[in-house]
């Protein structure tokens, strides 16, 4: 299949590791990154969509990505699959911490266990990953750390006070690192999506009336899809991108 993304030599090879990588955006990336030639490995939680991922990549190129099945809130499971990339595949050159869950909330019912839970899904998992991969990527000469914000924080989005609350902690973390980490050739990037219409948006939260008051506060009139987020990724992922860090990058048609 043609791919009208640029072509990045830089990325011909390279280990790259997604997580959430089954389905919407983070599935975008695979395809993104499976079809620059870079050695790709993802976990998600939903075998189905992912392994049908994967027999679409094997078909299209021969060769499939490495996908393994697991809940991201299991950090020692977590930690099992990236030794394991590591020793099928080599030193993750790429990390992209993709996954996340915003399930509405209303502020009222929120328990501990509820916020503790989606801490567990989208901040956590994120600062983890990194120090396990950090040390290997920093030996192989270094590497891109490329994390998900999202427009709500920006945009203070109501009924989702927790998981705004995890995704402006991103930020910092990313801020944070970049500091820590550039010094050992490591760049750490936020990429801050907008609308992105998912399936799972389109089947959750947003109907046509909505996509019409979205497309009104755009500067951009356009559908943002998972596959306009992915050239942002594989630019930061890129050599190209070797000066940048600590950034956060919008991908939103100019709502933000």
């Amino acid at each position: 299949m043609s791919d009208p993304s640029a072509r990045y030599p830089s990325l011909d090879a390279r280990v790259v590791f997604v997580t959430g990588g089954g389905s919407g955006i983070g599935a975008a990336l695979v395809r993104a990154f499976h079809r620059q030639g870079a050695r790709v490995a993802f976990v998600d939680i939903d075998d189905a969509s992912s392994r049908r991922l994967c027999r679409e990549l094997d078909q299209e190129s021969g060769r499939a990505p490495l996908y393994r099945h697991c809940d991201i809130r299991d950090i020692p499971a977590l930690l099992a699959v990236l030794d394991e990339v590591h020793e099928a595949l080599g030193p993750v050159g790429t990390l992209v911490n993709n996954a996340a869950n915003d399930e509405r909330h209303d502020w009222r019912e929120l328990s501990v266990d509820d916020w503790d839970e989606r801490m567990s899904v989208n901040l956590r998992p994120m600062f983890f990953a990194i120090q396990a991969v950090a040390e290997r990527m920093a030996a192989a000469g270094g590497g891109s750390i490329i994390n998900f914000g999202s427009i709500s924080v920006q945009n203070a989005i109501g009924n989702l006070s927790a998981y705004v609350t995890a995704k402006a902690a991103v930020h910092g973390l990313t801020r944070s690192l970049a500091r820590d980490l550039g010094t050992r050739n490591i760049r750490v990037n936020t990429v801050v999506p907008g609308c992105i219409l998912t399936s799972r948006q389109l089947e959750r939260w947003i109907g046509p009336e909505d996509e019409a008051r979205i497309q009104e506060h755009q500067c951009l009139k356009v559908r943002l899809l998972p596959e306009h987020v992915a050239p942002t990724v594989l630019f930061l992922a890129a050599d190209d991108s070797a000066q940048l860090t600590g950034a956060a990058i919008p991908v939103d048609g100019g709502w933000g």
